[in-house]
């Protein structure tokens, strides 16, 4: 329970979560960019 309440409460938690979830957006972003860049005939932008 501590960790949640560190996490979630004290500057460097907050900072942690937001980093984690920048991440995660940033991995699913490439994903999908990297899928529709592939299902593109070669030559197109």
């Amino acid at each position: 329970m501590k960790l949640w309440q560190d996490l979630l409460s004290t500057d460097y938690g907050l900072l942690s979560l937001g980093v984690i979830v920048f991440m995660l957006v940033m991995a699913v972003w490439y994903v999908i960019f990297f899928m529709r860049k592939m299902t593109l005939p070669p030559g197109e932008k």
